[in-house]
């Protein structure tokens, strides 16, 4: 992968059909993933895997080939999400777990409904 930090370690998430890898950054823990060459439905399913495992005060970062519109209302009572194109066709999105609430995702919930 692409401009990994150095500090940068390789995990092994349960579920994941990915590389993850999390490093530190500004104090705070990045989990991230690259499923830009994945098919259907497996950037939903590592997605999921990725915000299950994030912890408040931490991020994850997904590189996708497109925007997961479908992921998105999925998750927005728990997740902030930014999404920034990157000049290779490609999107990263940036999660951050709310920290006032209960958990109301269903991260069993990998079907893919969006575009």
């Amino acid at each position: 992968m692409d401009n990994l930090p150095q500090d940068a370690t390789k995990i092994e998430l349960e579920g994941a059909t990915v590389p993850f890898f999390k490093y530190e950054e500004n104090n705070r823990t990045i989990y991230l993933f690259d499923s830009s060459k994945c098919s259907h439905p497996e950037p939903m399913v590592n997605a999921m895997v990725g915000l299950k495992t994030i912890k408040d005060g931490e991020n994850l970062i997904m590189i996708n080939s497109k925007a997961p519109m479908g992921l998105f209302p999925k998750i927005e009572d728990d997740f902030s999400y930014e999404v920034e194109e990157l000049s290779n066709q490609t999107y990263k999105i940036k999660f951050t777990k709310k920290t006032d609430n209960l958990s109301k995702t269903d991260f069993n919930d990998t079907s893919c409904s969006g575009s």
